[in-house]
């Protein structure tokens, strides 16, 4: 494909002239895909870009307010964003400049995260899908039988919690949790304690980001709910994660039966 025939999710030009050599990624789960899948790419990524462990570039802020002058310093090939994670008028600012910018979509369920990475990886990459993303993919493809309902607070004062069409939904229906709030208005609800304890279920999913509920800050607000406390990165990050976020969910919803 040539450069000029590439478009992120949102159907947005990305100018490469060919596969990148310096790469700053704007959100962690994308900076753990492409380090693990294309290493030695990344001149840059956010202070959150936590995996893998042994990254050692350059930071340039948060997601949603990353330092745009210092990405610019770094003379990235390609940006990558993400439309609910990063702020348009700061993809706006980077193409204003001259860098190119592959924005990945909000993804509404697994196997559209893992199509969108594999895009990315292929097209703009230049490179065979990773192994990883084949594992993940075959992981992933069946949906269990419904064994919970459970309201999914992501954050707390206020509260918020999953709503309809998210990654991290998915996730938990493919393991056999509902969430409640599936059909919802909104995707992240900021429904009242009162409304949430009021809810038609018997789980209570609590992960460790981007609010870090722990066993002494969660489970006391719903003393009707069972409560299973996950990993936020097994939950709602999209990449290799998602080979060991299958076995550890799944052991995990096992283990309340």
């Amino acid at each position: 494909m040539r450069s000029t025939d590439l478009v992120d999710d949102l159907g947005e030009p990305v100018p490469v002239a060919g596969p990148p050599a310096r790469v700053v990624s704007l959100v962690p789960s994308l900076t753990e895909a492409v380090e693990v899948s294309a290493p030695g790419r990344l001149v840059g990524a956010t202070d959150y870009c936590t995996h893998p462990s042994s990254l050692a570039v350059p930071r340039v802020g948060g997601s949603k307010y990353p330092k745009i002058d210092r990405v610019l310093e770094l003379a990235p090939d390609v940006v990558l964003a993400n439309s609910e994670e990063n702020r348009p008028e700061d993809v706006q600012r980077l193409r204003a400049n001259g860098i190119p910018v592959f924005v990945m979509a909000a993804a509404a369920s697994v196997p559209a995260a893992l199509g969108s990475l594999r895009r990315l990886l292929t097209q703009v990459y230049d490179i065979a899908e990773p192994a990883w993303l084949v594992e993940a993919e075959e992981l992933w493809r069946e949906v269990a039988p419904v064994r919970f309902r459970a309201v999914v607070p992501v954050w707390r004062k206020p509260w918020i919690v999953l709503g309809r069409d998210t990654f991290a939904g998915d996730v938990l229906r493919r393991v056999g949790v509902a969430n409640v709030y599936e059909s919802a208005d909104d995707r992240y609800p900021r429904p009242a304690l009162a409304e949430l304890l009021a809810m038609d279920a018997d789980l209570v999913v609590l992960p460790d980001e981007p609010y870090e509920f722990t066993v002494d800050d969660g489970p006391g607000f719903f003393p009707d709910f069972r409560p299973l406390l996950v990993s936020g990165r097994h939950l709602t990050w999209y990449g290799p994660s998602l080979v060991d976020a299958h076995s550890a969910l799944t052991r995990a919803v096992g283990e309340l039966s």
